[in-house]
């Protein structure tokens, strides 16, 4: 049993319907789990078993039918979308399969852009920007736009960039999903240094068995439901034995 004091996102007895025309659609039914504040975790599911769904509450983007989310111990069931932007701002930084970043930005410019929503002055949102992109091996890419990198150099931006404001939790959906093994693999080392190091809390949602692996605990999801949650035989728990 997880205390309060280690939860950071708990979830309970969600449900997701949505309405299609006049077909109601449920999609999350019944579910509840806990993530341990510090933890690294992944969420799968095949195409369709509601992962993006459960995503989407995990990650306050949207707010259930019925039940409660705590994070970090703030019921954010049936906030607003102003309210809900404040949480993701303050708390959660978002890794996307697609990168997202925008085109006409360079590098520096798009790690830089969510501290101008939370207000930090311009000087400091370079130096935390800068020191960012160093810390991920980007010193000399920070001029660059995204059409003149390549994907892993997008993903790691993209991870700057979730990075920027200091969040206790990241969310990465499908991180690697449009990376090749060998830079996939890479992206989830710096994962892994980021668990490690920062003690960040680590949400990875994929439906690939060998991502999973690197995670400390995998929370597997069918049809809407939870149909098992239990540690990973992890290559990173290995990796952590051996270090």
């Amino acid at each position: 049993m997880i205390s309060m004091e280690e939860e950071i996102i708990k979830l309970e007895d969600i449900w997701k319907t949505y309405l299609l025309g006049e077909v109601k659609l449920t999609v999350l039914k019944g579910v509840s789990l806990s993530v341990r504040k510090g933890s690294f975790t992944a969420i799968m599911g095949p195409s369709g078993s509601g992962k993006s769904t459960l995503l989407h509450m995990v990650g306050a983007l949207d707010t259930p039918s019925k039940g409660n989310i705590y994070i970090a111990g703030e019921d954010v069931s049936r906030l607003s979308e102003d309210e809900l932007a404040r949480i993701r701002g303050r708390k959660i930084g978002f890794v996307f399969q697609q990168f997202n970043l925008l085109s006409n930005l360079t590098a520096l410019e798009n790690v830089m852009l969510p501290m101008i929503f939370q207000g930090v002055p311009e000087k400091k949102r370079k130096e935390r920007a800068k020191e960012l992109l160093d810390s991920l091996g980007l010193e000399k890419r920070i001029n660059h736009k995204p059409s003149e990198l390549s994907g892993g150099e997008r993903q790691r931006i993209a991870i700057a960039r979730a990075l920027s404001n200091d969040p206790e939790i990241i969310v990465a959906d499908e991180p690697t999903g449009n990376l090749d093994s060998t830079t996939g693999k890479k992206i989830m080392e710096v994962f892994i240094d980021l668990h490690k190091k920062e003690k960040k809390t680590i949400i990875v949602v994929t439906h690939d068995p060998n991502i999973a692996s690197y995670t400390e605990e995998t929370i597997n999801i069918r049809d809407g439901e939870i149909v098992k949650n239990g540690a990973t035989a992890s290559k990173y728990l290995w990796k952590k034995e051996h270090d």
